[in-house]
């Protein structure tokens, strides 16, 4: 039965986040509840307490995680800049009137979005306040408008730079060098951030063609769907482009690449992102010193929340591996059939399925420690565990009807619309993201053929 306590302080704490609790302090007052019962009952080493400073002095200088405030802030003022509107408005005119034109502006304004704020919460309200009240009233379908928005505000998962991302390659990285040392293998090479964010670009990309592809293809198959609009004719599209597009566009790929160019960290680039943010705010003459302060604000209450989710992981992790966690899930893991396949698609289920009842960064920071070092012991390459994960989260948000996503379009979405149409157009969308897992999973070149020929 001491061998299974591992199991029962991974069921309690997920009781004690339904409950409503605290995610940062749940985890680790149940970590160290469990280890003063371990202690009492002599089942529990107490000098791995003795650890614990370190351990979290190492979160608090982590130098990579300085990124998350940073990049944290660039969103949130391209969000108080009125950059989305301006966007779509911008992009709505320059690609035309066909039919399905407006909701593949959306898809192209949100993924550029996404990859600016990287949380899925803001885009998807950003863009169901700017988009959704446009679309229907140019008689869009409700669900295709609905579904659209749900689907664009989460590519803020996995379009680089994303937030999750950052995590998630920290979280990545660190498993994957205890993964390494237990098998004896002192000079085994880092996995970065840069490596993730290099693996997530042709998956991203994929996405946002395949969602485009899906609204244009529907469109005419069902023109009253998606109407075609009156085409204006737009003067100076090329000044448009520049003032508009250009700007954005040139700060998000500047990041990005001075990232995957080696040219600097990703905190360096963050800092960098902050800064042309601050700019791009300022130029468009929409940053009043309240806005300035409500992103500072907003920064502040986000970082702090990721770090105290960072610090109560930490503990939960160390208690757990204290009982021999660790050795638990390995053995669960190489004994179950289809060796690392099978081990992978049940780690998929459990992350799909936990993704109802936490975000992101409570996933990342709780399941990903305690899973990844066993499954990238069975020889699994962890950039394409980070993106396969970081899509599998994507889904989860979408899926009725639980998903993160639904409930924050429905939160500013219109009385009117109704919630079975929300369903209704995510599904599709849905299938979309379930295809690509599995063509990633037949194909995994598609992951690491990327980073592999620009890093080696």
């Amino acid at each position: 039965m001491v061998e299974l306590i591992p199991l029962l302080m991974f069921g309690v704490i997920c009781l004690v986040l339904l409950a409503g609790f605290p995610v940062a302090f749940s985890l680790a007052g149940t970590a160290l509840i469990f280890a003063g019962l371990g202690i009492v009952t002599n089942t529990f080493e107490s000098s791995f307490l003795g650890a614990i400073p370190n351990r979290l002095y190492g979160d608090m200088t982590n130098m990579t995680l300085v990124a998350v405030p940073l990049f944290v802030f660039m969103g949130v003022l391209l969000e108080k800049s009125n950059l989305a509107q301006d966007l779509l408005s911008n992009m709505a005119e320059i690609i035309g009137g066909f039919r399905g034109s407006l909701a593949i502006s959306v898809i192209i304004v949100g993924a550029l979005i996404a990859a600016s704020t990287g949380i899925v919460g803001a885009t998807v309200i950003a863009m169901g306040l700017i988009s959704l009240p446009i679309m229907l009233s140019r008689n869009y379908d409700q669900s295709l408008a609905a579904g659209t928005i749900c689907a664009t505000g989460t590519l803020g998962q996995i379009i680089p730079p994303s937030i999750a991302l950052v995590i998630l390659g920290d979280v990545l990285s660190a498993s994957y060098q205890q993964s390494q040392l237990s098998i004896g293998n002192f000079s085994a090479r880092t996995v970065s951030v840069g490596d993730l964010f290099m693996g997530a670009i042709v998956p991203g990309l994929i996405l946002v063609f395949c969602y485009a592809a899906y609204v244009a293809i529907r469109a005419y198959i069902s023109p009253s769907m998606a109407p075609a609009q009156e085409v204006k004719i737009v003067k100076n599209r090329w000044k448009i482009l520049i003032t508009s597009l250009l700007p954005p566009f040139v700060l998000i790929t500047s990041v990005l690449g001075s990232i995957l160019l080696g040219i600097a960290t990703p905190t360096e680039a963050a800092g960098v992102g902050a800064f042309g943010g601050l700019l791009l705010a300022l130029s468009k003459s929409s940053l009043t010193w309240r806005n300035l302060k409500e992103a500072v604000e907003a920064t502040t209450e986000i970082t702090a929340m990721v770090f105290m989710i960072l610090l109560g992981s930490s503990i939960f992790s160390l208690v757990f591996r204290g009982f021999g966690g660790d050795d638990l899930i390995t053995s669960i893991f190489t004994q179950l059939p289809g060796g690392a396949f099978g081990a992978v698609l049940v780690v998929m289920i459990i992350i799909f399925l936990l993704g109802f009842i936490l975000d992101f960064i409570q996933i990342t920071l709780v399941v990903v420690p305690i899973v990844g070092p066993a499954l990238l012991m069975l020889g699994i390459d962890p950039i394409w565990l980070g993106i396969m994960i970081a899509i599998n989260l994507q889904t989860s948000f979408l899926t009725p009807p639980f998903g993160f996503a639904l409930f924050y379009l429905r939160g500013v979405a219109p009385d009117a619309l109704p919630t079975q149409a929300i369903y209704r157009g995510v599904v599709p969308f849905i299938l979309i993201q379930i295809a690509l897992l599995i063509t990633l999973a037949i194909f995994p070149e598609l992951v690491t053929a990327l980073p592999n020929a620009v890093y080696g």
